[in-house]
């Protein structure tokens, strides 16, 4: 997160809904279901602006509190030799104000560099980190055959 692509990225004002836990649980919580409206609104221009708000509280619904510390803080880097042969698809999502676009074109550039006879399919989405729920015909299309953006 303290990546300049990632200066945009409005996740760091939501550590308002952490919920200390035992760190022997191994997880990280977080309290969606919060009753501050500031934060609220922060949570929901972060991850799903473009819905009213009665969408954004179903997906809200959703959403588990705990999340594995070893996935969020886990090496996630990739080997080359296994993961590099399989095919892979990058939804880019412009109005995603958590993971924002220059970082995941930083990312998608990353991995082909890693990869360069088997780069992402790309594909671009006008959409936030959580909206595109909310288009899946749109989404089912450019998955399975829809032209690529890049």
């Amino acid at each position: 997160m303290a990546e300049p692509e990632f200066a945009k990225s409005l996740l760091p004002g939501l550590g308002g809904l952490n919920v200390e836990v035992d760190p022997a649980w191994g997880v990280g919580r977080a309290n969606y279901r919060t009753a501050d409206p500031e934060l609220l609104g922060l949570l929901k221009a972060s991850l799903m602006d473009e819905a009213d708000d009665q969408q954004f509280m179903a997906f809200l619904n959703s959403m588990v509190p705990d999340e594995s510390a070893a996935v969020m803080m886990g090496d996630a880097r990739l080997d080359p030799d296994t993961w590099g042969t399989v095919p892979h698809t990058y939804l880019r999502l412009l109005q995603d104000r958590s993971l924002p676009i220059a970082m995941q074109d930083r990312l998608i550039a990353e991995a082909d560099a890693l990869t360069p006879d088997n780069p992402f399919t790309v594909h671009t989405l006008d959409a936030s980190h959580a909206g595109f729920i909310h288009r899946s015909d749109e989404v089912v299309r450019v998955l399975t055959g829809g032209p690529a953006t890049r």
